[in-house]
C-alpha cells in the first residue's frame, strides 16, 4: 500500500512538472548549455525524426557583404511554448514550439548599404516585468540587438515595439563610443544582451585592424523598462595615470597615449551572469590593433581577460588577465560558463573559461582565483623593431585541448604528394617557435590559429558526469606584418589574393593574413584540424578526444573521408548522456555518447549548421533544435532552415 501511495505521487509530481524551457542564449545566465532532460538517450537516438522544419528566407539579399560575410549563427530561445531567434539582416520570428508554425515576425530594417564588419547575430534575450500586468502590453520582452547597433525591445506576445523603451522601443548603440564616419559598418553588436534582474548588460563587435583608434570597448547597461544607461565600463582605462589599489593591486600606471588612442578590447562573445551574487562576468578582446602593440606597451589591462562587475553598478571586483599585450588576435571569444566544482568535500562557485589558445581555465568565480594552478612561462621575444612582446604568458595546468607546439617542415601535409612538397617549401620559409611567437615581416606562423582553439560556441558541460564538452579548430595560420612604405605595394601586386590585409593606421605597419594552406586548398598540417573533447573538471584532465567531421562538402569526392574538420558553432550536452553539435564544415549534426565519445547518430542537413543547438521540452517531447543558415567565411552550404527533431511519437 505504501508502494502504491509513492508511485502514485510521483506520477502526479511527472504529470504536473512544468516543461523545460531554454531561457537564455546559453540555456540559462550560467551559460552551461545542458537541457537536464533524458528522453533522447544514447539507446534511442538513432530514432530521432525531423520534427518540423522552417525557413526564414534570409539569404542576404541586397546587402553590400550578404554573400560573402552572412552567417546564421543564431541558438533560439523557448518561453512559454514559443521559440525566438533573429537573423544577422535584422529579423526576428517567434514560432509555435510545438509545431514550427510562425507566430509573428520582425523586422528592424537594417539599411543594406553598408559594409559590415560581421553579419553575424548569436540570439535574442528574454525579459518578464514582474512588475507588470502578466496579460498587459510588453510584460514579457524579447531584446535584441542589431548589426547597425541597435538595442530593441519587443512584445514578446506579439512583437510589437515597447514603444516606453528608449526612442520608440530602440536605443542607439552608437554613440559614445567614438564611432566615425567612415567606420560606419564596423560597429555592431553580434552576442544577445545577458539578462540580471531588470538590467540588460551588452558588449559589442568592432571591426579589428583598422587602426590604433578604433570604437570604444565599453560594456553598457540599461534599464529593461525605459532603455535608460545605467552605467558603463570601459576596459582599458581613458585616464592617463589609474593609480594601483588594495582591490586592483597590479592595474598600475597606464600610458598617456595608450589611454587617449587604443580602442577596441570589446566584449563581443556572449556574457554570463550569476543572479544569486548579483555578478556579471566579461570576456573581453584584444586591444587595436591586433598584431602590432608597439603603440600600446604593457599588459593592456584589460583586454583579453575575463572580469566580474556588480551587475547593478558595473563596479569592477575582479578581472583575471589571460593573454597580455595581445600580438596574434587571441580574444576571449567564448562565454565564461558557470559551474559548481566539488572538492575536497566542497562546493566551489566556478567559471570555466575557454580560449582561442586551446587552454581551459577554471576560477573561483567570487574571487577570480585559479581553481587549478595557472603558471606564468616564458615564451618567445624576438619582435618586429618597435614591438616589446610580454616576456611571459598565462599557461593553465589543465592540458590544452589543441597543439602548441612548432610547426617544422616535418609536419607538411597534402592532399598528394605535390601539394606537400609545396607545403614544406611555405613552412621552411616561415618563422614559428609555437603558441606566441611573434608576426615578423617574413610571415611567422600562428598556431592555433586566430580563429581558435575555442570560439564563440563556448563548451557545454554535463553536471552528472563533471564533463566539459568543447569544439576545437587546430589550424595554423600565416601574419606577417608589412612596412607602412610597402603596404600598397603588397596589395596591389596579385601576389596575395587569398590573403586577408589590414592597414593598422598609427602604426609602422600594415598587416596580412591567411590560412596556412595547400594550393589545392586544403591545411598545411596533418589532420584532424577539428576535434570534440571531454574534460574531466573533477581531475583536470583529458577524459577523451575525437576528430569531429569530415571533409565532405570541402574536398573533391576521393577524399571526402578525411576526419576532423573546421568548425564553428558549439554543443549542447543533455541529462539523456547525450552531446549534440553541428559546427562543422560538412553539412551534418551528430550525437556522441558524452561518457565515452563514440558517436552515435549523425543526420544529414541542407546546409551548414555553423550555429550551437538547444533543447527543451513540450507537450511531453523532448525536441533538439539547430539553425542550419551556413557560414559564409567558411565557405559551407548556405540556407535559411530552422529544424527540430524529436523521436517518432509512438515511441
Amino acid at each position: 500500500m505504501r508502494m502504491l501511495v509513492w508511485m502514485g505521487l510521483a506520477c502526479a509530481a511527472t504529470a504536473t512538472a512544468a516543461p523545460f524551457e531554454w531561457t537564455a542564449y546559453g540555456g540559462d545566465g550560467h551559460g552551461q548549455r545542458h537541457a537536464p532532460l533524458a528522453q533522447i538517450t544514447p539507446g534511442n537516438v538513432a530514432q530521432l525524426e525531423a520534427a518540423w522544419t522552417f525557413r526564414t528566407g534570409e539569404l542576404g539579399d541586397g546587402f553590400a557583404r550578404g554573400h560573402d560575410a552572412l552567417t546564421f549563427e543564431a541558438t533560439p530561445l523557448m518561453v512559454g511554448g514559443t521559440l525566438y531567434f533573429n537573423t544577422a539582416t535584422g529579423k526576428v520570428f517567434a514560432l509555435d514550439a510545438a509545431s514550427g508554425a510562425q507566430r509573428w515576425q520582425f523586422d528592424a530594417k537594417v539599411p543594406r548599404e553598408h559594409d559590415y564588419s560581421e553579419m553575424a547575430t548569436r540570439g535574442v534575450s528574454y525579459w518578464r516585468d514582474a512588475q507588470a500586468d502578466p496579460h498587459g502590453a510588453c510584460a514579457q520582452r524579447i531584446l535584441f540587438a542589431t548589426i547597425d547597433a541597435r538595442l530593441i525591445a519587443l512584445d514578446a506576445a506579439n512583437g510589437a515595439r515597447c514603444s516606453a523603451f528608449g526612442k520608440d522601443g530602440e536605443v542607439d548603440l552608437s554613440r559614445g563610443v567614438r564611432l566615425s564616419e567612415r567606420r560606419v559598418g564596423q560597429y555592431s553588436v553580434t552576442s544577445p544582451a545577458a539578462i540580471a534582474g531588470d538590467v540588460a548588460i551588452v558588449g559589442s563587435s568592432i571591426g579589428d585592424n583598422g587602426g590604433t583608434d578604433l570604437e570604444l570597448g565599453v560594456v553598457r547597461a540599461f534599464d529593461l523598462r525605459n532603455g535608460r544607461e545605467l552605467w558603463h565600463w570601459d576596459p582599458i582605462p581613458r585616464a592617463a595615470k589609474v593609480p594601483a589599489d588594495a582591490a586592483n593591486p597590479d592595474f598600475g600606471e597606464v600610458d598617456a597615449q595608450q589611454a587617449h588612442w587604443t580602442g577596441a578590447a570589446n566584449a563581443w562573445a556572449p556574457l554570463a551572469v550569476d543572479a544569486e551574487r548579483g555578478l556579471v562576468f566579461i570576456p573581453t578582446g584584444s586591444a587595436s590593433p591586433d598584431f602590432f602593440g608597439g603603440v600600446r606597451p604593457g599588459e593592456t589591462k584589460w583586454a583579453n581577460s575575463v572580469v566580474a562587475l556588480k551587475a547593478a553598478t558595473g563596479e569592477f571586483v575582479w578581472g583575471r588577465q589571460l593573454v597580455h599585450h595581445d600580438l596574434w588576435d587571441y580574444d576571449v571569444a567564448s562565454q565564461p560558463m558557470l559551474i559548481d566544482l566539488e572538492r575536497d568535500g566542497r562546493t566551489i562557485p566556478a567559471l570555466v573559461q575557454l580560449h582561442k589558445t586551446g587552454q581551459v581555465f577554471v576560477l573561483n568565480r567570487e574571487t577570480g582565483e585559479p581553481l587549478f594552478p595557472i603558471e606564468e612561462r616564458a615564451v618567445p621575444q624576438d619582435a618586429v623593431p618597435g614591438e616589446v612582446p610580454s616576456p611571459t604568458q598565462p599557461f593553465s595546468s589543465i592540458p590544452p585541448l589543441v597543439s602548441h607546439a612548432p610547426v617544422t617542415p616535418d609536419d607538411a601535409w597534402g592532399l598528394t604528394f605535390w601539394d606537400r612538397g609545396r607545403c614544406r617549401e611555405q613552412i621552411a620559409a616561415l618563422h614559428s617557435e609555437g603558441i606566441y611567437t611573434p608576426p615578423a615581416t617574413s610571415g611567422s606562423i600562428e598556431r592555433p590559429g586566430y580563429a581558435g582553439g575555442s570560439n564563440w560556441g563556448s563548451g557545454a558541460f554535463d553536471p552528472q558526469r563533471k564533463l566539459l564538452v568543447a569544439n576545437v579548430m587546430d589550424i595554423p595560420f600565416v601574419v606577417a606584418l608589412i612596412p607602412r612604405a610597402e603596404l600598397d605595394q603588397q596589395y596591389d601586386s596579385g601576389k596575395y589574393a587569398d590573403w586577408e590585409f589590414a592597414s593598422q593606421r598609427g602604426t609602422p605597419y600594415g598587416m596580412r593574413r591567411t590560412l596556412l594552406k595547400s594550393p589545392l586548398g586544403a591545411p598545411c598540417t596533418a589532420p584532424p584540424w577539428g576535434r570534440l573533447v571531454a574534460v574531466d573538471l573533477a581531475k583536470g584532465t583529458i577524459a577523451w578526444t575525437k576528430p569531429l567531421g569530415t571533409s565532405r562538402d570541402r574536398a573533391p569526392w576521393p577524399f571526402w573521408d578525411t576526419e576532423g574538420a573546421p568548425n564553428m558553432g558549439g554543443p549542447l550536452t543533455t541529462a539523456g548522456g547525450l552531446t549534440f553539435i553541428g559546427a562543422t564544415s560538412d553539412n551534418f549534426l551528430r550525437a556522441f555518447d558524452t561518457a565515452s565519445g563514440k558517436e552515435v547518430w549523425t543526420m544529414r542537413l541542407p546546409a551548414g549548421a555553423q550555429a550551437t543547438p538547444m533543447s527543451y521540452e513540450i507537450g511531453g517531447r523532448q525536441f533538439i533544435v539547430i539553425c542550419a543558415g551556413g557560414h559564409a567565411k567558411m565557405g559551407t552550404t548556405r540556407g535559411d532552415y530552422v529544424i527540430a527533431f524529436a523521436l517518432p511519437r509512438a515511441s
